[in-house]
């Protein structure tokens, strides 16, 4: 290589790194930043459930004038009542005291184990439990269910219609006593649904409904039905024929209280 070559050899060299040196940072790729952590927004907070309706809603009763208290409604019940089952049904069947607050507690203790005859609205029946046989044999007798006879035939003979009118006027007054007997959040008329839908579901049995009496009182020897609610025992107690004819009316009263099928 001639000293001429040599020397734009190196000529050359010196311009590139000179280049180099003064444009190094201008050429260069922009310096990635190191990554950074993602924040998220935080979740909205959930918003707070809506407030249970009820399920079978009424509607309500236009009033033509203002209803009497719970504690003071008893002769306007009276009237009502005697005016759908007739007067001497009434004073025959009825417990003319406290009318909505025994009617409002026997249907809430309906669907459990037991409840206080002390609060019925209606009389007892008359004469005794009648059973037969013995050990083995112990069942309720047929006759038994001539005790509630009379009772199940009045109710037989209600206009469903006429008796759910009554109770839509005096619906405030159910309300306001299911309140009072502890609770402030509930619907009445959707406990009464819940009770029929208890009763219609009370088993048809289909011959002797034995018996035994493991202590003092009588009880049902099929365990199932002897953990049954106190409303499904009391139709066992009364017969297969009045049972279905309870069930039939209740099915009646449903159609028209109910938004919800069974």
């Amino acid at each position: 290589m001639t000293p001429l070559r040599v020397a734009v050899i190196v000529v050359l060299l010196a311009i590139v790194a000179f280049a180099a040196y003064w444009f190094w940072p201008y050429t260069q790729p922009p310096a990635i930043p190191p990554s950074q952590p993602r924040i998220e927004a935080p979740p909205a907070p959930t918003p707070p459930p809506a407030a249970q309706g009820p399920q079978n809603p009424l509607p309500q009763a236009a009033q033509p004038q203002p209803l009497p208290t719970v504690k003071q409604s008893d002769p306007a019940m009276r009237d009502a009542i005697s005016g759908v089952i007739g007067k001497d049904a009434f004073e025959r069947y009825f417990i003319p005291e406290q009318i909505v607050h025994r009617i409002v507690a026997t249907i809430d203790n309906l669907p459990r184990k037991s409840y206080a005859q002390r609060l019925s609205p209606v009389k007892s029946p008359g004469g005794a439990f009648q059973v037969t046989g013995k050990d083995d044999t112990l069942a309720i007798a047929p006759e038994n269910a001539e005790r509630y006879a009379p009772y199940v035939k009045v109710l037989d003979a209600i206009d469903a219609s006429k008796l759910v009118a009554a109770y839509l006027h005096f619906y405030p007054l159910f309300q306001q006593a299911y309140v009072d007997l502890g609770y402030p959040n509930g619907y009445f008329n959707d406990r009464l649904v819940e009770v029929i839908d208890n009763l219609l579901a009370a088993p048809e049995v289909t011959g002797p409904v034995k018996l035994t009496v493991p202590h003092v009182l009588y009880e049902y020897a099929d365990p199932d039905l002897q953990a049954r609610s106190a409303g499904q025992k009391l139709l066992l107690r009364m017969g297969a024929q009045n049972a279905a004819k309870v069930k039939a009316k209740l099915r009646e009263i449903r159609a028209k209280v109910a938004k919800q099928r069974p």
